[in-house]
C-alpha cells in the first residue's frame, strides 16, 4: 500500500490516455495503511498464536503484559533486596517452584528476625517459606502477563484482520490495477532490453514479419547466433509447405511465428525489425510427440484427435502450426492423410486457414502447382561431402531429401549402422 502513491505519481509523469483509467483504480486506502502500521510489528512471526505480532502502543493492556514479563525479574530481586535491608536476614534470598511459586528462603537460626508482614508458606526440616503481599502482588501479575499477552494477541490481531477484511473489494481492485501495471512495465522493459518493436495490424489477414526471431530460442543462443527470418503471408498463400532435414530449424520458424502473433495480441512489441500482421481468432497446434497410454491411446491416436478438432474448429481467421502430420502410421497412410489434410485447409470454402505446416513427405511439394495457395518453403542446408551445415534460413522451393543419415551421424549412431544405412 505504502508503493501505491509512488507507482502513482510515476504514471501520472507519462500524461497518457490510456493510463488514466488505471489510475483511477490506484486507490492508496491511507486509512487501512495507517492501520496495519500502527497494529503489526514489521518483524512478527510467521505463526500468529505465540506473540509478537502486534506493535507496542496500539493496546494499554497488551503493553502492561509485556512492561510485567520484562521488568518482573529485576522487581522481584528489588523486593529481595529491600527484604534484606530491612529485617537484617544476610541470607535472605527469593526463590521459586512450581508448588509454591516464588517465596523468601528464611533458615531457623534466622526465624526470630522475620517481620510480621511475612506470611508462612511451607515448613521444612531446616528452613521455612514465606510470601508477602506485595511478592504474591507481581508474582500474580508475572502469571497473567505469561499466559494471557499471547492470547490478547491473538485476539487483537483477529480484530485486525476483521478490519481489513472490509476493505476487500477495494484491495481486489487494487489488486488488479497493479497486476496490469505490472503487466504493462514488464512488457516495456522486455521490449526495450531484447529490441523489440511495434507491430501493426491489418484486416486483410496478412501476416508479413520481417527478420522476426524466437523470444526464447533467441535467450538461450545469444542474439550473435541467432539467425532470424521473414515469414510472408499474402492474400494468396494460405499454407506455406516447409521441407528440409530435422534439426535445422523448422520448428523454431514455425513456432516463432506463433509467438510473434500471440504476442502482438496480447499488447507487446515483438521481436523482429517489422511486423504487419492481421487479427487471428485462435492459433491452433500440433507439434511434438506424445501419447496417452492410461486411456489406450497411442502417439499416432493423440495426433489425429488434434487434427481432428483443428480441423473441425478452426476458422479462416486462424493460425495453424502443423509439424510432421502422419508421421506415426505406415508411409502411404501418413503421405495420403498429409495430402488430404493440406487439400482441406487450403480449400477456402472448407477452411482457408493461414497455416505453416512442416513435413518429410516430399511428395507433398507438388502441391504448389496445383493449389494456388499452396508454396513451397525450405530450410537452407550446406552440404560438405558427406556432413550437412544448417544454414538455419528459409528459402523458397522444397527440398528434395531429409538428411535423414547424416542426422543420425550427427546424433552419433554407431558407424556400422551409418554405412549400412547408406
Amino acid at each position: 500500500l505504502a508503493q501505491v502513491p509512488v507507482i502513482k505519481a510515476i504514471l501520472e509523469s507519462f500524461n497518457d490516455d490510456a493510463l488514466s483509467r488505471l489510475l483511477q483504480e490506484l486507490d492508496a486506502l491511507p486509512e487501512l495503511e495507517s492501520l496495519i502500521r500502527s497494529a503489526i510489528d514489521p518483524d512478527a512471526p510467521a505463526t500468529i498464536t505465540e506473540g509478537g505480532i502486534i506493535c507496542a502502543g496500539f493496546d494499554e493492556t497488551l503493553d502492561k503484559y509485556r512492561k510485567v514479563m520484562s521488568e518482573g525479574t529485576s522487581w522481584i530481586a528489588d523486593i529481595e533486596a529491600k527484604e534484606r535491608e530491612a529485617s537484617g536476614i544476610t541470607t535472605l534470598k527469593i526463590d521459586y517452584n512450581r508448588k509454591d511459586g516464588y517465596y523468601f528462603h528464611v533458615t531457623n537460626s534466622n526465624l526470630s528476625l522475620v517481620p510480621d508482614h511475612f506470611f508462612r508458606k511451607a515448613t521444612l526440616k531446616n528452613s521455612e517459606r514465606f510470601g508477602t503481599a506485595e511478592l504474591a502482588k507481581i508474582e500474580g501479575e508475572m502469571l497473567e502477563a505469561r499466559e494471557k499477552s499471547s492470547t490478547l494477541e491473538y485476539d487483537i490481531f483477529m480484530r485486525v484482520r476483521e478490519q481489513v477484511e472490509r476493505y476487500i473489494d477495494r484491495l481486489q481492485s487494487l489488486a488488479k490495477a497493479i497486476a496490469t501495471v505490472d503487466v504493462l512495465q514488464s512488457l516495456a522493459v522486455t521490449a526495450e532490453t531484447n529490441h523489440y518493436v511495434r507491430p501493426v495490424f491489418n484486416d486483410e489477414h496478412r501476416i508479413v514479419i520481417d527478420q522476426g526471431r524466437h523470444a526464447v530460442v533467441e535467450k538461450v543462443m545469444g542474439v550473435q547466433e541467432y539467425i532470424p527470418n521473414t515469414i510472408t503471408f499474402d492474400s494468396q498463400t494460405n499454407i506455406q509447405l516447409i521441407t528440409g532435414p530435422n534439426m535445422s530449424g523448422k520448428s523454431t520458424y514455425m513456432r516463432q511465428t506463433a509467438l510473434i502473433v500471440l504476442l502482438a495480441q496480447i499488447g507487446s512489441f515483438v521481436p523482429a525489425e517489422s511486423a504487419n500482421i492481421g487479427i487471428v481468432d485462435r492459433i491452433f497446434t500440433r507439434v511434438g510427440a506424445s501419447d496417452d497410454l492410461a486411456s489406450g491411446q497411442s502417439t499416432f491416436m493423440v495426433e489425429m484427435t488434434e487434427v481432428a478438432n483443428i480441423l473441425r474448429n478452426a476458422t479462416d481467421r486462424s493460425l495453424l502450426i502443423l509439424d510432421e502430420i502422419g508421421r506415426g502410421t505406415s508411409t502411404f497412410d501418413g503421405l495420403s492423410i498429409a495430402w488430404a489434410v493440406v487439400e482441406h485447409i487450403s480449400n477456402k470454402k472448407l477452411l482457408g486457414a493461414k497455416t505453416l505446416f512442416a513435413t518429410h513427405y516430399h511428395e507433398l511439394t507438388e502441391l504448389e502447382g496445383k493449389i494456388d495457395s499452396v508454396n513451397n518453403y525450405c530450410i537452407a542446408v550446406k552440404e560438405k561431402g558427406d556432413d550437412i551445415v544448417f544454414l538455419r534460413k528459409i528459402v523458397k522451393g522444397g527440398a528434395d531429401k531429409s538428411y535423414g543419415i547424416q542426422v543420425a551421424k550427427l546424433a552419433g549412431v554407431p558407424e556400422s549402422v551409418i554405412n549400412r544405412a547408406k
